[in-house]
C-alpha cells in the first residue's frame, strides 16, 4: 500500500485551512488592537455624565464622547461655518464661576434659540483650538474683557455636538462589525474543516450525490491502494477524479461527470508570451462545476482520456453541440427556475 497517499486529501485539506487560518485571526487580533487605541467604544456607548463633570478630566481618560444633559443655555450669537454653511451654534452657561461653551447643531436649538431650558445631547468633548481661542476672543470684546480674564472664566475643553459625525461614524462602524463578523465566522468555519474535513466544501458540494463523509473515506481509500493514474496534481482512481493543488481541492464521483475539455491562457509581460498553461474544466450533475488551472497539456490530455475510457457517456472537447446537449442534460438550476418564476407573476 502507498503509504504517501494515506488520508491524503484529509490531510490536505487540514493543511490548506491551517494556512488560511491565519489571515482571519490576524485580522481580528488588529480590530481588538484598535478597539483600546481607537474610541470606537465610546462612540456606540457614550458615556453619561452630568453636566458638572469636569470635561478635562472627561478629556483625560479618554472619555471623549459622552451624553449629557445641559440647563440654562445662552447663545452667544456666534456660529460655526464649514464652507459657507453653518454647522453649529456656540451656547455658554456660567457653572461655578466658569464660563462653559457648548457648541450645538443647527437642529437641537432651533437654528439658534435665544435661551434653551433644558437639552439632552451626545457630544464630542474638544480641546482649546484655534477656532475656540478665536470665539473666546470675540466674547471678550463683546464683554468688554481682556483675553487673558475671559480664558481665566472659561474651561480648556468645550461640548461640542456635531462633532460627533454620525454619517461617518456610523459608516466606519458598520464596517468594522461586518467585516469582524466575516472574519470570525471565518476563523471558526476553517476550525471545523480542520476538525471535520468532510464538512469542508470540496467535500459538502458532493452532498447532491450521497453522503460527502461516506465518498471522502471512498475516495481517500483508494487513492491509497491503488490510484490509476496521478500526475503533479490530479489523480484517478477507480470511482473518483481527484484534485489537490495550490489552486484547491476537488473531488468528483466519475459516474457523475458529463462533460470535459480544457482550454488554453496565454501568458505574457507586455508584448513577450513567456508560456501557455492549459484548464481542465468539468462538468458533472447537479451543475457542479470544477476547474483545474495551470496545468500541463499532457497531463490534461491523459486525464481526458481516462475519464473518457472510464465513462463512455462523458462528452469530450468544447463545442457548440457539446454545449447545448450538456444545456440539455443539465437543464436549468432550481434556483434559477424560482427566480426566474418569480420574475414571470411579477411582469
Amino acid at each position: 500500500m502507498n503509504t504517501n497517499f494515506e488520508h491524503y486529501i484529509s490531510n490536505s485539506l487540514k493543511s490548506m485551512y491551517r494556512r488560511k487560518l491565519f489571515s482571519p485571526a490576524i485580522y481580528l487580533l488588529i480590530l481588538v488592537a484598535l478597539w483600546f487605541l481607537f474610541p470606537i467604544s465610546s462612540i456606540l456607548f457614550p458615556a453619561e455624565v452630568s453636566e458638572k463633570t469636569a470635561l478635562e478630566e472627561l478629556y483625560r481618560t479618554d472619555r471623549h464622547y459622552v451624553k449629557t444633559t445641559l440647563t440654562d443655555l445662552k447663545f452667544t450669537g456666534y456660529t460655526q461655518q464649514i464652507l459657507g454653511q453653518t454647522t453649529g451654534y456656540y451656547y455658554y452657561k456660567m457653572e461655578d464661576g466658569i464660563c462653559n461653551i457648548v457648541l450645538l447643531s443647527p437642529r437641537t436649538c432651533e437654528e439658534g434659540l435665544p435661551n434653551i431650558a433644558h437639552v439632552t445631547i451626545r457630544a464630542k468633548v474638544n480641546a482649546n483650538s484655534g477656532t475656540y481661542r478665536q470665539l473666546l476672543s470675540a466674547l471678550a470684546k463683546d464683554l468688554n474683557w481682556t483675553d487673558s480674564g475671559i480664558y481665566g472664566k472659561t474651561a480648556n475643553y468645550y461640548l461640542s455636538e456635531p462633532g460627533i459625525r454620525y454619517g461617518a461614524s456610523v459608516f466606519l462602524i458598520l464596517v468594522y462589525g461586518i467585516s469582524g463578523i466575516y472574519a470570525l465566522i471565518n476563523l471558526i468555519s476553517y476550525i471545523v474543516y480542520i476538525l471535520f474535513p468532510h464538512m469542508a466544501p470540496a467535500c459538502r458540494q458532493l452532498a447532491r450525490f450521497g453522503s460527502p463523509k461516506r465518498m471522502l473515506a471512498q475516495a481517500e481509500h483508494e487513492l491509497a491502494t491503488l490510484p490509476q493514474l496521478a500526475t503533479e496534481d490530479m489523480f484517478i482512481t477507480e470511482h473518483y477524479f481527484i484534485e489537490i493543488s495550490a489552486s484547491g481541492i476537488a473531488f468528483v464521483p466519475i459516474r457523475r461527470i458529463v462533460w470535459i475539455y480544457k482550454h488554453s491562457t496565454l501568458h505574457k509581460f507586455f508584448w513577450y508570451h513567456f508560456s501557455i498553461s492549459y484548464t481542465l474544466c468539468i462538468f458533472a450533475g447537479k451543475h457542479l462545476y470544477i476547474r483545474c488551472p495551470k496545468n500541463q497539456k499532457s497531463d490534461i490530455d491523459g486525464i481526458i482520456d481516462y475519464l473518457a475510457e472510464a465513462n463512455h457517456n462523458i462528452l469530450v472537447g468544447f463545442d457548440e453541440k457539446n454545449r447545448r446537449k450538456v444545456q440539455e442534460l443539465l437543464g436549468t438550476p432550481a434556483p434559477v427556475k424560482k427566480i426566474l418564476a418569480f420574475l414571470k407573476r411579477r411582469i
